[in-house]
């Protein structure tokens, strides 16, 4: 796989277009040392329409967002940072792509009280390639409790998608991977689930589709489209409330979402078989056609390819055409 860095492209770096291997940051830019910034995760599709972003406008608001609760001034606007990931997918001409904006702080100095810090915004795009195996996408997720605990709303500011969060993220993934799983869970500190690694958490029960609320858990975007897509498609109903562990040990059906894993199925936590006790198909097996999970995928994934029947006409404004 060719390195990150070893590529021909295009990349925005406050306002200009600098060759791939030219857009390099100093190395005591102060977001590298402690973590104070923030950053996006955006899909683009191609369809029989082109090529176009998923909801742009959704992600955008959140990054800046984020910035305003870190209290990081912004010298662009919404419009100008959605321009610049179209552009983005033009100049590295790419169809199916990950984006990844991204607001960090210079060099100009370092420490808890550095002051007259510069605030430096990029986006940069590549084709991302499989999140996970394919196996492990069809049939599920094996996946183990994580030991550390999800960040807690009053130690660090878990609305915002901050660079430094992601420690915690890592570690406990690290962990599962290590143990032989695909994902980990991870609980907030009093003991609920809260969300995946980097996914949010959906169960099925008797029909009725559970998620923890998002004073435990990032706002995420795949989360809001499951959400209307099950609500307003499905008529699913949707509760958004506390989960505890062993409620996805029974539950009928579970699954993560997020912007680069999309919608995976979640088939086993802690050596227990999600779905045994409604006769789901062996963890070896591929999830059965007619299950929730699968249902939503199809959804999910006409939707973000522009297959818009009448169905789904209402979801148009989820796209930004590239260009």
């Amino acid at each position: 796989m060719t390195p990150l860095y070893d590529r021909d492209g295009w990349i925005w770096l406050d306002g200009e277009w600098l060759p791939w291997r030219d857009a390099t940051t100093h190395l005591l830019t102060h977001s590298l040392h402690y973590g104070m910034g923030c950053f996006e995760g955006v899909r683009a599709y191609s369809g029989a329409s082109g090529t176009h972003l998923f909801r742009a406008q959704a992600h955008t608001r959140r990054l800046v967002e984020s910035a305003h609760i870190l209290d990081i001034p912004l010298s662009f606007d919404s419009e100008a940072l959605i321009e610049a990931q179209r552009q983005c997918l033009v100049r590295n001409e790419l169809e199916d792509a990950y984006l990844k904006p991204t607001i960090f702080l210079g060099a100009e100095g370092l420490g808890l009280r550095a002051k007259g810090l510069t605030t430096h915004v990029m986006v940069a795009a590549w084709d991302l390639g499989a999140y996970i195996t394919p196996q492990a996408a069809l049939v599920g997720l094996r996946a183990i409790t994580a030991s550390w605990s999800r960040h807690h709303v009053n130690v660090t500011a878990c609305r915002s998608k901050t660079n430094g969060n992601y420690v915690n993220s890592m570690m406990a993934l690290n962990s599962a991977v290590k143990a032989g799983f695909d994902e980990t869970v991870m609980l907030d500190t009093e003991g609920y689930v809260a969300e995946a690694s980097a996914a949010n958490i959906f169960l099925l029960r008797d029909g009725v589709l559970h998620t923890p609320p998002t004073t435990s858990c990032l706002q995420g975007i795949t989360r809001d489209s499951v959400i209307q897509l099950a609500r307003d498609v499905l008529g699913t109903e949707v509760v958004e409330r506390r989960i505890t562990r062993d409620e996805l040990y029974t539950a009928d059906e579970a699954f993560v979402t997020g912007t680069a894993a999309e919608i995976l199925p979640l088939r086993e936590l802690d050596g227990r078989h999600i779905g045994a006790l409604k006769g789901a198909p062996a963890p070896t097996e591929r999830v059965a056609a007619d299950s929730f999970t699968a249902r939503i995928q199809a959804l999910y994934q006409r939707v973000t390819r522009g297959d818009l029947g009448d169905d789904l006409k209402a979801y148009a404004s989820w796209l930004t055409p590239a260009g």
